[in-house]
């Protein structure tokens, strides 16, 4: 029972040694910190298997702050910083999207996002592992449009979504939300 005591004392101690000692190093994905003696506070993120400073784009995205992320962007940065940037100003409108003005910015930066997409997706599968991860601009995007009545638009967005082989994360996916539109294109006619 003691050797049992002892080995788990000596475990955590690595483990809280190990911890401490990650401080210094670059972070795996998430703007952290560099405090070791070449880093000088700099925060760093790893795209695409090099490590770089967190910019300004990175900042906004995950600042959670529409103004934020409205200020970030035209500003230049990686691919996966651009898409999630894009993807934070879709999700954050979308819950708003009863406010006119949030649905107009809803839908600007859909369209610009599914229309960067193709060039995003190959540089952003390479960083997921080569999984091209659910996006959600084509769903929101679709729903918003389908709201609108704009039943043709919705449809081209989730055959859009189906041609780069993406999914909704519904059982159906996109090839079921197109069946839902059409009927209530129907139902609405």
């Amino acid at each position: 029972m003691e050797w049992i005591v002892l080995g788990l004392v000596v475990g955590l101690v690595f483990v809280v040694i190990a911890k401490s000692s990650n401080k210094d190093k670059v972070s795996n994905n998430q703007g952290e910190e560099d405090n070791g003696p070449t880093g000088q506070g700099k925060r760093w993120v790893v795209r695409q298997g090099e490590a770089l400073e967190a910019d300004e784009v990175f900042d906004a995205w995950t600042s959670g702050s529409l103004d934020q992320m409205l200020a970030a962007m035209e500003k230049p940065t990686n691919p996966i910083d651009r898409h999630f940037l894009l993807l934070q100003i879709v999700e954050h409108t979308y819950k708003n999207r009863t406010d006119p003005e949030m649905a107009d910015l809803l839908a600007a930066t859909a369209e610009k996002h599914i229309q960067e997409f193709p060039g995003i997706a190959p540089k952003l599968k390479e960083d997921m592992h080569g999984i091209l991860p659910r996006v959600p601009t084509y769903q929101h995007y679709a729903t918003l449009l389908t709201e609108r009545g704009e039943y043709a638009q919705a449809i081209e967005v989730c055959e859009e979504a189906l041609r780069l082989g993406l999914h909704d994360g519904t059982k159906s996916g996109f090839e079921g939300r197109i069946e839902r539109i059409k009927k209530k294109r129907d139902k609405d006619v």
